[in-house]
């Protein structure tokens, strides 16, 4: 059975209030949209994220749920949410993965390209797909 086609979107922006250059802190706020675009009910279960800054320090990030909670997208729905890292330096980036469950309780992953992070940049766009037969089922 193919899984849910799942299309993200991440917004990301510098904020520079809550940000001190001279103690090498950038805070930066990214948006993300996730929209079930297959046939099939979606539920996000957890993530993991890779926080890179330009100095190739890279964080890893996993737990459950994304902000406190599992989200479950009907076909067609579309769910958003604002997160926020910190970096060491005024450029990064940011890859990673949900780990989904179908409706039938088929476990996937939905993959999430790199985004950067760039305190220059007026507001930052990716748009990212996970098609199907990209999906890897987990056993």
């Amino acid at each position: 059975m193919q899984h849910p086609t799942l299309h993200v979107d991440v917004h990301t922006h510098y904020l520079p209030h809550q940000s001190s250059p001279a103690q090498s802190q950038y805070r930066f706020a990214y948006t993300v949209r996730i929209t079930n675009q297959g046939a099939q009910a979606a539920q996000i279960i957890a993530r993991h994220w890779w926080i890179e800054d330009a100095n190739n320090r890279t964080e890893q990030v996993r737990g459950l749920g994304i902000v406190g909670e599992q989200p479950l997208l009907e076909p067609g729905e579309t769910y958003e949410y604002t997160s926020g890292c910190a970096l060491q330096t005024p450029q990064g980036q940011m890859r990673g993965h949900y780990l989904c469950v179908t409706d039938e309780g088929d476990v996937f992953e939905c993959a999430i390209a790199p985004f950067e992070f760039n305190t220059t940049a007026q507001d930052n766009v990716a748009e990212i797909h996970s098609p199907n037969q990209e999906a890897r089922v987990l056993h």
